[in-house]
């Protein structure tokens, strides 16, 4: 398996495990948040491999947005 394979794979168990947290409720907060954010790092680094600008603006917008939910959570 190719390096970008494994960057994306690990991105989708990642993204997934956040939308099972957040089905789990607000008992999962802020797990979810984490395993979003943990996804998403592996769904930029795949999508910079790739120059794929699309994507790496979703993923930086998202990463933005979970700091902030992390930020929120911690604080």
């Amino acid at each position: 398996m190719k390096l970008n394979d494994i960057l994306q794979w690990i991105g989708a168990v990642g993204v997934i495990g956040g939308h099972v947290l957040n089905a789990v409720g607000p008992a999962a907060y802020p797990f979810n948040i984490m395993a979003f954010f943990a996804g998403t790092l592996f769904f930029m680094a795949w999508s910079v491999r790739q120059m794929n600008r699309p994507q790496t603006l979703v993923n930086t917008v998202a990463l933005a947005i979970g700091l902030t939910g992390l930020y929120k959570a911690f604080l």
